[in-house]
């Protein structure tokens, strides 16, 4: 079973949606059945609320499903209703992203392409406060607790199960200056280290690569069961996208595979990286 809260509330989603399919009922229907409206139907399939196990259990009658399947639902309930680790520092992690952490933190395989910053993964946190600070808006305390969390976030890459990680990120992240050079040094530095670890392959996309296919920075997390499907995350100021259609993660899948190609191999991209390195040590 997946570990987070919100990857077990994705899972509950996706079953909950399959087994009302299955039926060959809309939302509407079943919450007349039920003596509940659509919408509390629809919002237990998308899982945009808390879900009680005497629902889950109400509908698992309803559609007849074998008791160990309504129990391993309302077992998935009860556990999608904890609080993640992350969820602990308050507005120091926005709800939007909240979800992301979640998944991120279940995901056995995790493509990103970024085109301005160093991804989050790999930042120190000298760099990870820099960019909070820079007319985020928050409080010091929530600062502080932004940046532990992204602290946190990267144990992940070097965990004995760790995901399959691999970055693309174009030649622009290395050379735009967040703070001062120093801070680029220490943060080009633990670029390289992290490109050692096992799991981890990192590629860059140089100024001379010519065309490629993205506009913008994305992330696509897979998860190792079935029955919780690839996703795409594209994030903004103040909110985020999440797309999960086969023809959304079939269309980035190639664009990822696009910017492989018109990447420098891992071994170029390293020399690349203690290039620039050398620029900032001048």
């Amino acid at each position: 079973m997946a570990g987070s809260p919100t990857a077990r509330r994705r899972r509950l989603s996706i079953e909950l949606k399959k087994l009302r399919e299955r039926s060959s009922l809309t939302c509407a229907q079943v919450g007349e059945a039920l003596d509940w409206s659509g919408s509390k139907v629809n919002r237990m399939e998308t899982g945009t609320g808390r879900v009680q196990p005497s629902d889950i259990d109400a509908l698992c009658r309803f559609y007849a499903t074998a008791d160990e399947l309504r129990e391993f639902l309302k077992s998935l309930a009860r556990q999608a209703n904890t609080r993640g680790w992350w969820q602990v520092h308050g507005a120091g992690v926005p709800e939007w992203f909240s979800i992301y952490i979640g998944l991120e933190q279940d995901a056995s395989t995790f493509r990103q392409y970024q085109c301005e910053l160093i991804p989050g993964l790999l930042q120190v946190e000298p760099y990870i406060r820099e960019l909070h600070t820079t007319g985020a808006h928050m409080s010091a305390e929530d600062i502080d607790r932004a940046v532990r969390v992204r602290a946190e976030r990267q144990t992940m890459l070097s965990q004995a199960d760790a995901p399959d990680a691999w970055f693309i990120v174009n030649e622009a992240a290395l050379r735009h200056i967040i703070g001062d050079r120093a801070l680029m040094r220490d943060q080009l530095e633990r670029v390289l280290d992290s490109a050692e670890l096992p799991t981890v392959t990192l590629q860059i996309l140089p100024f001379d690569s010519g065309t490629y296919p993205a506009s913008g920075s994305f992330t696509m997390l897979g998860f190792p069961a079935q029955e919780a499907p690839d996703l795409v995350y594209r994030d903004g100021i103040t909110d985020a996208v999440y797309l999960e259609g086969e023809h959304h993660v079939r269309e980035y899948a190639r664009a990822f595979d696009g910017l492989r190609a018109a990447a420098l191999s891992p071994q170029r991209s390293t020399q690349l990286i203690k290039s620039v390195l050398k620029e900032y040590a001048q």
